[in-house]
């Protein structure tokens, strides 16, 4: 797994150090790469912590406890963003492997070590995805 551009940020650090050990009944793994983590055998969720920030954009936003993610679906995984975090964490899972509410919900704590700066939904009309 190849680390982010911006793995080094001292910012990810919490963030990392604060990821469940499970997520979406997959168990964490090993992974040989800076502010990177994944779960399941072989690797049902993979994260990076330091990807680009995302901007405005027309893809999807949700907000899932109080953490906005920007959502893309691609084909048969999707791509999970957070939005307004600095630096971004990404994850990335199949859509048949695990649900995106389990992994939303359960990378919420862990990427709210991460300050919010701005948000790109209101809370009353989030919906999971997936």
């Amino acid at each position: 797994m190849e680390a982010a551009p911006g793995a080094a940020d001292p910012a990810c650090a919490p963030a990392m150090v604060a990821m469940p050990d499970v997520l979406g009944g997959q168990n964490r793994r090993e992974t040989d790469s800076q502010a990177t983590a994944a779960w399941g055998e072989p690797a049902a969720v993979v994260l990076r912590c330091g990807v680009p920030t995302p901007g405005p954009t027309t893809d999807r936003c949700v907000s899932v406890d109080d953490v906005d993610w920007v959502v893309r679906d691609e084909d048969d995984h999707w791509r999970i963003t957070t939005y307004g975090r600095t630096p971004a964490v990404e994850a990335v899972f199949g859509k048949s492997e695990v649900s995106s509410d389990s992994v939303m919900t359960g990378l919420g704590s862990a990427v709210a070590q991460i300050p919010s700066q701005r948000r790109c939904v209101n809370i009353e009309d989030a919906t999971p995805v997936g």
